[in-house]
């Protein structure tokens, strides 16, 4: 039952192959089995069970939909209703969210059971998974390797097949990096299309929910559940949200792909870039015409990003300060104390690092040269965009330079790090939906494509990514000894 789709197993469930209990033990069983891949910070197997319950019962009054019953995981930096959610962070160590994430609610509606929480780098402030308080997560594909980063825990557990789907975040690539690691499929919506209400804030203008599965189409029937417009959510957009399954089935014959030349530049493993345009080459075999295009302030999104992103995070972050909720020093001295031990102590040492560069960046004296510099550079790459976006209807490219790397490889060097989300950066400042398919396998380690479309062409970028997967098997593929 495990290594089925959300349809195979919503007709097993209908045709009462099986029931809902018993597919939820068994995903619980599994989880337990393959704890060492350190995928889940929290398991809630009673309230599981719980939910289980219920689905079976609306199954069997004929009220259900295709996630009925359908065991998945959230990201724990989505808050749960009653259920610790931590960022992966020793200051929220002992949260326990008072109300529940839109997204979580938006699911729990169609009948999905919650597993549990997965393992996330600390505030989502990472590419590798290892920030975590928890301890890094490790790629079902190659166990002394990353499962990627921010969302890994999302990424591995799909992968692993200990839930069928999970939701992740993505506010430089942490959906879809950790999604082309551990071959699977993950999409980062338009900003506005998924809502961030309960989502704890990393960098407000960034962030933006999606889902992590197998398949695009697996995606298409979570993103139909997880999308829309919530009034509680000030940059949430008021649009109507498609029937992206319908949009699946469409014909790509004639589809105008776009390739960046500054996407196949120096620092691209000459492995990755060879399977990339394999995929690309086959997107030319189902019809699809290839042309090269220029977009010149790529290669800043980098150094805009890392100026934007910890300013937001310097922000975001200031309200943990161990008075309200959270983690609290011991015998603070005075309320100085209080404040500087339990940040120092609360936080880890990448967060420490990003708020600092963040309250530099926003300092008097530097906000011109540094903030509001990289918020214009900001526009320019929006700009590339756009134009690129007016010739072609998608663009392709890679999504990491290199495949999953090894654990505690990258740690040492903050910067070499950084440039794991070279390709993934550009989409968030420019607010774009993307996604990563997987594509191929380098030395046994998958290799993912990505796909970026204009603003809200979700149901596009599902439509292209399902008609590849017709015709290839990489989406299909499970890691061993966890098939």
């Amino acid at each position: 039952m495990h290594n089925k789709s959300i349809k195979e197993l919503a007709a097993g469930l209908r045709a009462k192959e099986f029931s809902s209990v018993e597919l939820t033990q068994a995903m619980l069983a599994r989880i337990l089995q393959f704890q060492s891949i350190n995928s889940f910070i929290t398991v809630n197997e009673d309230f599981a069970l719980q939910q289980a319950k219920n689905a079976d019962a609306r199954i069997a009054q004929g009220d259900f939909g295709l996630l009925t019953g359908i065991p998945m995981a959230h990201k724990d930096i989505f808050c749960t209703l009653g259920v610790k959610t931590s960022c992966g962070s020793r200051m929220l160590d002992n949260f326990i969210a008072p109300y529940n994430a839109t997204v979580v609610d938006k699911l729990t509606a169609a009948g999905t059971v919650m597993l549990g929480k997965l393992n996330m780098d600390e505030f989502a402030m990472g590419s590798s998974n290892e920030t975590s308080f928890y301890g890094p997560v490790k790629n079902p594909w190659s166990l002394d390797a990353v499962p990627g980063g921010s969302s890994g825990g999302s990424a591995a557990a799909v992968a692993a097949h200990l839930a069928v789907c999970a939701t992740g975040t993505d506010t430089g690539g942490s959906i879809r990096q950790p999604a082309s690691h551990c071959g699977i499929t993950g999409l980062k919506p338009t900003y506005g299309r998924v809502s961030r209400y309960g989502m704890i804030a990393y960098a407000s203008s960034l962030d933006q929910g999606g889902p992590m599965a197998r398949s695009a189409e697996d995606c298409a029937i979570m993103l139909q559940a997880m999308a829309g417009f919530d009034d509680k959510d000030s940059t949430s957009v008021d649009l109507p949200v498609p029937d992206y399954q319908a949009g699946l089935a469409k014909d790509i014959n004639g589809l105008k792909i776009g390739v960046p030349k500054q996407f196949f530049g120096d620092g691209l493993a000459h492995e990755v870039a060879k399977i990339i345009q394999q995929a690309i080459n086959d997107y030319q075999k189902l019809g699809a015409v290839v042309k090269e295009v220029d977009m010149p302030n790529l290669k800043l999104a980098i150094p805009a990003y890392y100026i934007i992103a910890p300013a937001e995070c310097s922000a975001n972050l200031s309200r943990f300060d161990g008075v309200r909720f959270g983690y609290r020093c011991a015998d603070p001295q005075d309320l100085t104390d209080l404040f500087t031990r339990s940040r120092g102590e609360g936080f880890g040492k990448e967060v420490k690092r990003r708020i600092l560069m963040g309250t530099y960046a926003l300092s008097a004296g530097y906000y011109d040269a540094y903030y509001l510099k990289a918020q214009k550079i900001r526009r320019l790459i929006s700009e590339d965009f756009k134009r690129v976006l007016k010739e072609v209807d998608v663009i392709m490219g890679p999504v990491a330079p290199t495949t999953a790397f090894g654990i505690g490889e990258k740690m040492g060097n903050p910067i070499e790090m950084y440039l794991s989300d070279i390709y993934t950066i550009a989409i968030n400042l420019a607010g774009l939906p993307a996604m990563s398919i997987p594509a191929g396998f380098a030395a046994g380690k998958p290799v993912g494509l990505q796909i970026i479309g204009d603003y809200f062409a979700e149901e596009k970028l599902l439509n292209i990514a399902h008609q590849y997967q017709l015709t290839t098997d990489w989406h299909r593929q499970s890691p061993k000894g966890f098939e």
